[in-house]
């Protein structure tokens, strides 16, 4: 760690008080017990940084931790605290994508919320094009769930700060599965907006984006609080759904080579999520044209969105389009769309390889729809396995509520 990383002893004390009681307590219980006045955005964020000095040592979540400014931040939330503003997430400790400014507006909007940001959390460094792995200069970012397997990436260490339990929160950014792919394999949520709904420096409102901010948090609640704050609406706790939704499963999207043990272990959540009733699964042909050469051409244009020469255009357009009209098809006959967030199991430390970590996400990336990734249990080989949940344009509502029954079922046996 670097920049004020030194200061962390002194500006933390060593045991303080109540630790290991907050220590895995939500967001929203957070900013309930700082917005109550029972303790202090200091005394959490002292916390917070109390955890990091004790566990990033070995997991190597965070490249720089900001101590001293987070207590500042901390010391602006209790004042507006005891000035009788209402902040949905006050006094609530945030890792931070290293890639993200905190000028950045998804960030400002978390900070105008009450979020205090405590560090800058790892990504990829140079390496092979599918970067599910994080980097810092004392070494990989470990998995918290299994230090020889990846977290995931390019939001590797916001994904295992989260799952370590040193901030409740964090942000990520998801261009191609960014945010889901680390959840996955953290076992914590991941939410991917619709591409245009949240804002982007330099990108005009309602623009489609095929790169969008995303919350990691470990439950629906402040999934759904930091997505509240992201898009600058109402906090609600979300419910399960009052009726089951109609849910297409394909492990494959007809493009992917997924692994047996993935997809049966995705599959077994899903089934166990349609014993709460929040889900009702249902046969459904489902065969995506494959997104390769789409998502990379899109990559490629400079300045996003911008119009491309008809030679570099003309095929990544026309499989955008039938992407577009295939999911259309898809979600007009059901609610969902449920699939493996990942074809194949984590990788280790060596790199993803000729592993396509990203087949079953990115299409979801260049057609705009919102997509979340569940906790689904573990391989027989005990490797992480997310679920992922896609929903029509703008319901994400949907994926939330469906996310608040997950968290009443049993994680489902190894395959």
């Amino acid at each position: 760690m670097t920049g004020e990383n030194a200061c962390t002893a002194a500006a933390a004390p060593a045991r303080p008080p109540d630790i290991a009681v907050r220590a895995r307590l939500s967001a929203v219980g957070i900013a309930a017990e700082v917005a109550a006045g029972r303790v202090t955005a200091r005394e959490v964020v002292r916390e917070a940084l109390a955890r990091i000095a004790e566990a990033d040592p070995s997991i190597r979540a965070f490249t720089t931790v900001w101590p001293a400014r987070a207590l500042e931040y901390a010391a602006a939330v209790d004042r507006a605290v005891r000035d009788g503003e209402r902040l949905p997430l006050a006094g609530v400790p945030l890792g931070v994508k290293a890639t993200q400014r905190l000028s950045a507006p998804s960030v400002a909007r978390l900070v105008a919320a009450g979020c205090v940001p405590v560090g800058a959390t790892a990504t990829p460094g140079p390496g092979t094009p599918w970067q599910t792995w994080g980097a810092t200069d004392r070494g990989p970012t470990l998995n918290p769930l299994r230090a020889d397997l990846s977290p995931g990436g390019s939001s590797a260490g916001s994904a295992a700060a989260v799952a370590a339990g040193m901030v409740p929160l964090a942000t990520g950014s998801d261009g191609a599965g960014s945010v889901r792919i680390p959840a996955a394999w953290c076992a914590v949520l991941g939410l991917k907006p619709t591409g245009g709904l949240l804002p982007l420096p330099g990108s005009p409102a309602a623009r489609p984006r095929r790169s969008v901010p995303g919350p990691l948090a470990r439950t629906a609640a402040d999934t759904a609080a930091c997505f509240a704050a992201l898009a600058g609406t109402s906090p609600a706790a979300p419910e399960p759904p009052e009726r089951p939704l109609r849910t297409a499963w394909s492990a494959t999207l007809g493009c992917a080579d997924t692994r047996q043990p993935v997809a049966a272990t995705a599959r077994a959540f899903l089934e166990e999520l349609a014993r709460t009733g929040a889900v009702a699964p249902r046969p459904a042909a489902v065969r995506l044209p494959d997104a390769a050469d789409c998502w990379r051409t899109l990559r490629a244009r400079r300045p996003p969105g911008a119009v491309p020469a008809p030679e570099s255009g003309t095929a990544a357009d026309r499989t955008g389009a039938e992407l577009a009209a295939e999911l259309d098809r898809i979600l007009g006959t059901v609610d969902l769309l449920a699939t493996p967030t990942t074809p194949n199991p984590p990788h280790g430390h060596h790199g993803p390889g000729g592993d396509m970590s990203v087949a079953l996400t990115w299409a979801f990336n260049i057609t705009g729809h919102p997509a979340l990734s569940l906790p689904a249990g573990r391989t027989a080989a005990g490797e992480p396995v997310g679920l992922q949940l896609v929903a029509a344009h703008g319901r994400e509502a949907d994926l939330l509520a469906v996310a608040a029954a997950a968290e009443t079922v049993p994680q489902s046996q190894p395959h």
